[in-house]
């Protein structure tokens, strides 16, 4: 089949997967044609039946902002004309899921069907979803999808709640792809930042409200006053300056160590013994799950999708969004009671439930069924 996939090429959970699908469809022979504003960031070097469509925003003087979802419906009609597609992949609702609704309405002018699927991610339903301004743009795409998929039953459950949908939504999970180069464990590495007898507590994040920064600084303090330990916090944003300022304000700077946007890190969690993600919400939580996969137990909040991935009492442990003082509890008790061993095999084994060799099929079998029907 040729698939064309619409994403954001930013380090967001719906860009990392849809780029990570798109390579996994290339390899099984697929020919995908990615369409998005810059070459997305896990896309790396040349890579057999993969294609990148550059959508090029005009500055026209006329315009206060730029057009972008205009230029991008265009991109699609000329892609999906010339290139032949069988099939779109949008992920996310707005803009791609409106823009291709009328990407396929151009083509169907012209005797051109093409199937479209939409693949809702989290915010685009939890946060900009729920902004009046938006909500009927985003319930008639839906509904207007040859078939639409969402991350988690959290997400799909939201989904129907604040949209009158009604069509059928497909629950796909995210996935990881594990990468056997970045399995192998440093010593070295480890010993940059921690000293024998530490250990290492990891989070990774944009840095915005919703992920409660403060709650991981805090919990962090609360572990550290039991055992010696040291926080290592990869990414950045917003809130990245109050978390910093707390760090002061309680004592422990010395021990926490901000990297800064990494783009791999796999190489840091190889080294980790504790993932930390106290979120408010989350449609999936995807960091996690990458954490679960690199042998890492995860103390988080129980709420959105993160249950459906993290297992309390086997890969980690859930608590109350906003319950420090349990999340340390929980976090303090794997670290001391010899129990973290175990846990690290056990979160190793809940991620392989997750790997694209197990969600790659759930996507083609949706391809094969909308491409057949668009043909027959």
């Amino acid at each position: 089949m040729k698939i064309g996939m619409v994403l954001y090429p930013t380090f967001g959970g719906s860009g990392v997967v849809g780029t990570e699908l798109g390579k996994a469809l290339a390899a099984k022979g697929h020919e995908v044609h990615f369409i998005t504003y810059s070459q997305p960031v896990r896309l790396g070097s040349f890579r057999e039946n993969i294609f990148y469509h550059e959508v090029v925003v005009t500055d026209y003087p006329l315009f206060d902002f730029q057009p972008y979802e205009t230029e991008l419906t265009s991109k699609m009609v000329d892609v999906v004309k010339y290139e032949k597609l069988d099939v779109l992949h949008v992920h996310y609702a707005i803009p791609h899921a409106s823009a291709a609704f009328l990407a396929k309405q151009i083509l169907k002018s012209q005797g051109i069907h093409i199937p479209v699927v939409t693949t809702l991610h989290g915010t685009d339903i939890t946060l900009v979803g729920r902004d009046p301004s938006f909500e009927p743009v985003i319930t008639f795409c839906i509904n207007e999808s040859d078939a639409v998929t969402a991350v988690s039953n959290s997400l799909k459950a939201s989904t129907y709640k604040h949209f009158n949908i009604t069509r059928q939504i497909d629950v796909i999970p995210n996935f990881i792809v594990v990468d056997e180069d970045n399995e192998g464990f440093s010593e070295q590495m480890r010993r940059k930042y921690a000293c024998d007898g530490e250990k290492i507590i990891c989070h990774i994040s944009n840095f915005r409200k919703v992920k409660r920064i403060e709650d991981v600084v805090k919990v962090f303090a609360l572990i550290a006053a039991q055992t010696p330990a040291k926080l290592i916090l990869i990414g950045d944003g917003p809130d990245r300056y109050h978390a910093e300022r707390l760090s002061r304000e309680l004592g422990i700077n010395e021990k926490v160590i901000f990297l800064g946007k990494l783009r791999d890190t796999a190489h840091v969690l190889s080294f980790s013994d504790l993932f930390l993600l106290p979120s408010e919400t989350e449609s999936f939580g995807l960091a996690a799950l990458e954490a679960m996969a690199m042998g890492v137990p995860v103390i988080s909040s129980n709420t959105g999708g993160i249950p459906e991935v993290n297992e309390h009492g086997y890969s980690g442990f859930l608590s109350e969004v906003g319950d420090v003082q349990d999340m340390a509890k929980n976090a303090v008790d794997l670290l001391t009671s010899g129990k973290l061993e175990t846990y690290k095999i056990q979160a190793k084994n809940k991620a392989k439930e997750f790997t694209i060799e197990l969600i790659l099929p759930k996507y083609e079998e949706i391809y094969e069924k909308l491409v057949m029907n668009s043909k027959g």
